[in-house]
């Protein structure tokens, strides 16, 4: 995911969640550069970087 703050791109599994300040419980991811809150991704979203990423080489 990308921050929309710092613009600092990181996988989900990286930032921190659930900040234990937000009324009913926090769902936001983190950013771990600059602890910005970002809502979580989308499953569809997943779903469409896993297909564009899977022909890729690296």
């Amino acid at each position: 995911m990308i921050c929309g703050f710092c613009g600092y791109e990181f996988d989900e599994s990286e930032g921190k969640r659930g900040c234990g300040g937000c009324p009913g419980g926090c769902h936001a991811v983190h950013c771990p550069r600059c602890n910005y809150k970002n809502p979580p991704e989308a499953a569809v979203i997943k779903k469409l970087k896993r297909i564009f990423h899977k022909g890729e080489k690296r």
